[in-house]
């Protein structure tokens, strides 16, 4: 058995050399699945929620050929990996709809810094007392997922110092989320928020990790991770998405696996000291990701990003192998031995190469890629 999952993919276009273009509204005109983001120089495209994660590689790995099918018909556009305006411009804000007032509010109140490019991953538990749990959960170790899939590392053509960028400058809304005690908690918050003006609306809750559904927050049907940056290699994707997964099932089969339960941490002030070791422990992988020191929300002990992560797989292999899906779960192996994206990135800046001769080099490794997965693994599923 397994739970649903589904992704929402922001994605840069631009040019062969690195430059980002904005066609965002071309696109959505022309392409059904595609919608805009604020800024024109990215765009979304979503999955259908799947239970197997060979149709979801598919789901991945089409539409960016149908979309880079059309950007030719445009001119010579492609697509652009990484997170942040890695080579210019954040001086300037391209509206793709400029009389859209949530997109002005947008413009005028954070500016560029909400011009990323990340993956959501969605995954279906409609149980709200079992989703909160699993928010919970999941708030506390988002971090890893930062780590795992770190892509930001420029800005501007410069090194930052940062791993993730993205998250670093990313504005969250607000700036500190509770760990909610049940779907009443959060429903109550979440009209407070809305009352007060923190939100514009429902969908202005920007935190690593948030309840979903078609009528939050009253009616909810799925947990989203938000905090991942642009996984460019679909595989690796679906190893990230396959550790949340083997993670939830260990949730759902353990009532006690709760860290408001389970923490070692002060009982009194405990759900407050969570949040605030959490948050450090966003900050620190932002800077160096599977590198960065962190502190476990179990007993508060110091722990390596890549340590906490690979205690994790051992303790979710078993749990993977039982419901069918190990296998996927295994690349996240590579990302651990070689680095994820943005220390690969600066490996080649240490080897002499400067950030565009960088972002040219992943854009030919990300089309030539996704070209092969199409090739080999998505036509049998056309019949």
């Amino acid at each position: 058995m397994l739970l649903s999952k589904g992704f929402e993919v922001e994605i840069y276009t631009g040019t062969p050399q690195g430059d980002i273009v904005g066609l965002s509204d071309k696109i959505v005109e022309a392409l059904p699945r595609f919608m805009r983001e604020p800024d024109n120089r990215n765009v979304e495209y979503t999955t259908p929620p799947l239970f197997r994660y060979e149709q979801l590689l598919c789901e991945l790995v089409r539409p960016r050929q149908v979309l880079r099918q059309y950007l030719q018909t445009v001119g010579n556009y492609t697509l652009i990996p990484g997170s942040s305006l890695s080579l210019g411009r954040t001086d300037q804000f391209y509206r793709s709809d400029p009389h859209n007032p949530y997109h002005g509010f947008i413009e005028n109140t954070y500016g560029t810094k909400v011009v990323t490019a990340s993956v959501h991953i969605n995954v279906g538990i409609d149980n709200p007392d079992l989703l909160m749990r699993a928010c919970r959960l999941i708030h506390l170790e988002a971090p890893l997922y930062l780590a795992l899939s770190a892509a930001s590392p420029f800005l501007d053509g410069e090194v930052t110092g940062y791993h993730s960028t993205r998250w670093h400058l990313f504005p969250q809304v607000p700036a500190t989320a509770p760990l909610f005690e049940n779907h009443a908690h959060f429903i109550r918050w979440t009209e407070q928020q809305l009352e007060t003006g923190v939100f514009q609306n429902v969908r202005h809750f920007w935190s690593s990790v948030r309840p979903n559904g078609d009528r939050r927050p009253y009616t909810l049907n799925r947990l989203e991770l938000r905090i991942c940056e642009l996984v460019s290699d679909p595989i690796a994707l679906l190893a990230i998405s396959a550790f949340l997964e083997a993670r939830l099932w260990q949730l759902i089969e353990n009532p006690h696996l709760d860290p408001l339960e389970l923490s070692l941490l002060p009982a009194q002030t405990r759900a407050d000291d969570l949040i605030a070791l959490t948050d450090a422990n966003e900050s620190a992988v932002a800077h160096r990701s599977l590198d960065a020191q962190l502190r476990h929300w179990q007993d508060g002990r110091t722990i390596l990003a890549r340590d906490w992560i690979e205690e994790l797989y051992e303790e979710v292999l078993p749990t993977a192998k039982r419901h069918g899906f190990s296998c996927f779960l295994s690349p996240l192996k590579k990302i651990l031995r070689f680095g994820n994206e943005a220390q690969r990135w600066l490996k080649s800046v240490d080897q002499g190469l400067d950030p565009r001769q960088v972002i040219q080099g992943a854009i030919a490794s990300m089309s030539d890629q996704e070209a092969e997965l199409e090739d080999k693994i998505c036509q049998p599923w056309v019949a």
